[in-house]
């Protein structure tokens, strides 16, 4: 089925007007983004689950409380904690009192993991720069500052000025 489009008086079509796919476009190549690491990263068995947790903590050299960790990976408090139970009888890292909260948790890589962790590293970047090949270094800055500013714009507090503002309020 063909849809209609109308056009603006900047010449934009209604329909298909780019802001209206942007979100789910973003969200079909992080998930197919995902799904490649994911495919290459299989012979070493870890899950999506796994992998991510340990590359996240490699990517931030220092120890993550469990609260930032379960940010970055986009899971509630209850996953988390049962991810990282498995995580840590199995080896790869522990949990141990925050220094400046007792009431938090830091979560660390055991030496097993920190190899792993590099080489799942590594994989990703070799992932990135292959998927990244032909892109010009000036497309790329434009796209990684759209996507900083829209990262930055999302983590302002709900109701503030600057959204007021974007909304043209």
């Amino acid at each position: 089925m063909v849809m209609a489009k109308t056009t603006t008086s900047q010449g934009n079509t209604a329909k298909g007007f780019p802001e209206e796919r942007f979100g789910a476009l973003l969200h079909e190549v992080a998930r197919r983004w995902r799904g490649a690491l994911d495919a290459r990263l299989k012979p070493l068995g870890l899950s999506q689950a796994k992998w991510r947790t340990l590359f996240y903590l490699q990517m931030h050299d220092a120890p993550l409380n469990q609260k930032t960790l379960a940010n970055l990976l986009g899971v509630e408090g209850p996953t988390l904690v049962g991810l990282l139970d498995r995580l840590g009888r199995e080896g790869w890292l522990t949990r141990r009192e925050d220094q400046d909260d007792r009431r938090c948790k830091d979560v660390v890589l055991l030496p097993k993991a920190r190899e792993t962790a590099r080489h799942i590293q590594d994989i990703a970047f070799d992932l990135e720069r292959e998927l990244l090949k032909g892109i010009s270094r000036e497309e790329l800055t434009t796209c990684m500052r759209v996507l900083t500013l829209l990262r930055e714009r999302m983590q302002e507090p709900a109701g503030g000025q600057q959204g007021e503002e974007a909304r043209g309020h």
